[in-house]
C-alpha cells in the first residue's frame, strides 16, 4: 500500500499492480478516490464484462479496452479507475493510447491501475508504466484477519500464542483464502488444539495441486520411525523452533537446508519425512521428472521454487538431487546446466523461510559448488546401520506390523543381517508377516530366519560401489550416526 502511494506521490498516471489480491487493491483504490486528494474524486472499475463502470454509472460502449481507455483520456478533473485483467498487449491501438494517456494524465491528479496477476506489459510502454508488486499479507496483516475471523466472528478461544504459530502457518494465502480455510478448520470447533494446527498445514496442498511439479507429503512420520542417525536427529532436535514466531522475532540465524547422502536403502527419504513432523511445517516435494517433461523446463523450475517461497516457512524435498540439479555432463540438455545455476544462487541469496532438503544416491556426481558451505548447513553421510541401528529397525517394523518385540531375540536378528541397510530389514520382515499371515498363525522367528537366509544384501551385490562411496565421503560429509 506504501509503494502505491508513493506512486501517486510521485505523479506517475499509470501504475500497474502485479498481485493476487484483487478486492485489496479494489478496496485501496475506493479508499484513495475518497481520501487521496482530501475530498472525493470520481472511481471508475474496468472488466471486459462490464466495461467502464464510474461511481456506479456504466459507461456506453466501453467494453472494448480501447474505448475504455478513450473514455478516460476524456474525462475531466481528478480521479481514479481501477482496470481488472486489462489486455496490454496483442493489439498495437492498445499501446498507442496507454502512451497517450501517460502523457494525457501526467501531473493532472488522474491515475490508472491496471491489477492483474500475471504480468503483461507491451515492449513499447515500459518506460511509461510504473510496476508494483502488491504482496501478500505478512504477519501483522494475517494476525489481523485471523482475530477479526476467529475471536470477533466465530468466537473460537484462541490464545496469543497459538495465534501467532497460526499466524505462520498460513503464510503465502490471501486476505480470502485466509477467511476460507478459518472458516473450514473452526467452524465446527470452538478451541485450537493440534488437529487443527495440522489441518492448515495440509490446505497448502492446494498450492501444490495447481503447480503441477509439487507433491504435498503430509505428516506421518517421526523420529521414533527412524532407527539409529542419532547424531541427525541431534542436529534436527536443536532446530526444530528456529520456525517459530519467537525465533524469527529474537533474530536467530534460520537453517537454509541439509544434504543426506549415501547408500540406497538407507532411510534418507524417511530422514526427509520426519522433519516436516518434527518442525510442524508442511513439506513439498520437487518432482523433477515432471519439471524435465515440461516445454520449458527453467521456467517451470522457478516457478516451483517461487511457489514454495509463497507458503515458506515449509520444507522443499529434492530427491535424488544430483539427477535433477547436479550440474551439467556431457550428453544431457543443457537446460540442467541453467537449471543447476539458478539453483545454486537461489539457495545462497534465498531469504524466505524455506528449508532444503535434499537427499543423494550417486554422490560421486554431485559437483562440489553443491556441498561447500553456504548452501547447506550440513552435508550427512547416511552409511549402512550399526548392530545397535539394527536393533532398533528390527524392533520399529515389528511394533508397525503388531509383533510383540519381546518375543524375538533382536540381538541376534542384528548380528544376522551385518551389513543390510533399513530397506532390506523393512522387507524382510513385511514378508515374513506376509508369509504367517497366509498361513494362519502368528509371525515367530524362524520365519524371519528363513526371509534373512533367502537374502542377499546389496552390501554384498555391490561391495565394490559402496567401498567407493565411503571413501568419497569420509572427509566430505558428517556421519549421520554416533
Amino acid at each position: 500500500m506504501e509503494r502505491i502511494r508513493r506512486a501517486l506521490l510521485g505523479g506517475h498516471p499509470l501504475i500497474y499492480v502485479l498481485t493476487w489480491e484483487e478486492s485489496r487493491v479494489e478496496r485501496l483504490a475506493q479508499h484513495l478516490a475518497r481520501t487521496f486528494y482530501g475530498a472525493p474524486c470520481p472511481y471508475g472499475v474496468w472488466t471486459v464484462v462490464e466495461g467502464l463502470v464510474v461511481d456506479g454509472t456504466p459507461i456506453a460502449d466501453t467494453h472494448d479496452p480501447v474505448r475504455a481507455l478513450e473514455a478516460i483520456l476524456g474525462a475531466s478533473g481528478k480521479g481514479f479507475y481501477l482496470l481488472k485483467d486489462f489486455p496490454t498487449s496483442g493489439r498495437p491501438e492498445i499501446v498507442r493510447r496507454l502512451r497517450d494517456l501517460y502523457r494525457a494524465l501526467k501531473d493532472r491528479g488522474r491515475h490508472v491501475l491496471l491489477v492483474s496477476p500475471r504480468l503483461a506489459i507491451p515492449e513499447d510502454a515500459k518506460k511509461e508504466i510504473y510496476v508494483v508488486e502488491y504482496e501478500l499479507p505478512d504477519d501483522g496483516e494475517i494476525g489481523r484477519i485471523l482475530d477479526g475471523h476467529l475471536r470477533r466472528r466465530l468466537s473460537v478461544d484462541v490464545d496469543d500464542a497459538a495465534m501467532r504459530r497460526l499466524a505462520l502457518a498460513m503464510r503465502g494465502l490471501t486476505a480470502d483464502e485466509i477467511g476460507h480455510l478459518v472458516s473450514k478448520v473452526f467452524g465446527s470447533r470452538k478451541s485450537f488444539d493440534e488437529a487443527a494446527f495440522l489441518e492448515v498445514l495440509a490446505e497448502k496442498e492446494q498450492m501444490s495441486r495447481k503447480e503441477g511439479v509439487l507433491e504435498f507429503v503430509p505428516p506421518r512420520f517421526s523420529l521414533d520411525d527412524v532407527g539409529g542417525y542419532d547424531v541427525m536427529k541431534t542436529w534436527l532436535l536443536k532446530r526444530r523452533a528456529l520456525f517459530s514466531k519467537d525465533a524469527l522475532d529474537a533474530g536467530i540465524p534460520i537453517p537454509k537446508g541439509i544434504l543426506l547422502m549415501g547408500i540406497s536403502g538407507c532411510g534418507k527419504s524417511l530422514c526427509v519425512k520426519t522433519i516436516s513432523t518434527l518442525w510442524n511445517l508442511p513439506l513439498f516435494r520437487l518432482d523433477m521428472n515432471a519439471v524435465f517433461g515440461t516445454d520449458n523446463p527453467e521456467l517451470t523450475f522457478l516457478r516451483a521454487l517461487r511457489a514454495v517461497e509463497a507458503v515458506s516457512p515449509a520444507v522443499l524435498w529434492i530427491d535424488e538431487i544430483e539427477m535433477g540439479v547436479g550440474g551439467y555432463r556431457e550428453g544431457q540438455d543443457a537446460s540442467m546446466s541453467r537449471i543447476f545455476s539458478g539453483f545454486l544462487t537461489w539457495m545462497q541469496e534465498k531469504s524466505a523461510l524455506v528449508f532444503v532438503a535434499a537427499t543423494a544416491n550417486r554422490i560421486h556426481l554431485l559437483p562440489a559448488e553443491i556441498i561447500r558451505k553456504g548452501r547447506f548447513d550440513q552435508v550427512f553421510f547416511v552409511d549402512l546401520p550399526t548392530e545397535e541401528e539394527r536393533k532398533q529397525i528390527f524392533a520399529i517394523h515389528l511394533r508397525k506390523n503388531r509383533c510383540d518385540v519381546a518375543k524375538f531375540d533382536l540381538v541376534f536378528l542384528a548380528k544376522a543381517t551385518n551389513g543390510w541397510n533399513g530397506a532390506e530389514i523393512e522387507n524382510a520382515v513385511v514378508s515374513a508377516v506376509v508369509d504367517a499371515y497366509a498361513e494362519k498363525r502368528p509371525l515367530t522367528e524362524d520365519d524371519l530366519y528363513r526371509m534373512i537366509s533367502a537374502t542377499v544384501p546389496l552390501s554384498v551385490t555391490m561391495e565394490e560401489q559402496i567401498k567407493q562411496i565411503r571413501s568419497w565421503a569420509h572427509e566430505r560429509a558428517l556421519n549421520a550416526s554416533v
